[in-house]
């Protein structure tokens, strides 16, 4: 009977640890309107996949947004959209490093021709 009851009180401290353990997160849409071709996407998506703390990320290349998901006990949205324009892209309000937008490729400075409105 002792041996049932410690088994039980191990299971149940074993479980309430468990539930204590629980990470939150957060999920966010950031407008990235720089990002123009796959390469760009390629590189916002490498650096969000450095980034300490992002669980989950999928840019969209058509709406021109990152969605990121990331544990708030890690990083914050604020560190995000900095790793976005330390690469070289506006991330919302924060604008892109300009070092960085130079190294980019003239395929992510500028906006493909089919994307220019004539007036």
């Amino acid at each position: 009977m002792k041996y049932v009851q410690l088994t039980f009180l191990s299971l149940l401290l074993f479980c309430v640890t468990g539930m204590a353990q629980q990470k939150t997160s957060g999920k966010a849409i950031i407008s990235t309107p720089g990002m123009y071709t796959e390469e760009c996407k390629a590189k916002i998506e490498q650096s969000l996949f450095k980034q300490y703390g992002i669980v989950a990320y999928k840019a969209d290349l058509k709406k021109k947004n990152v969605t990121v998901t990331w544990l708030t006990d890690r990083t914050d949205i604020e560190q995000i959209k900095t790793m976005i324009a330390n690469v070289g892209f506006d991330a919302e309000d924060v604008t892109a490093e300009e070092t960085a937008f130079k190294r980019l490729s003239p395929e992510c400075k500028t906006p493909p021709k089919s994307t220019i409105k004539k007036p």
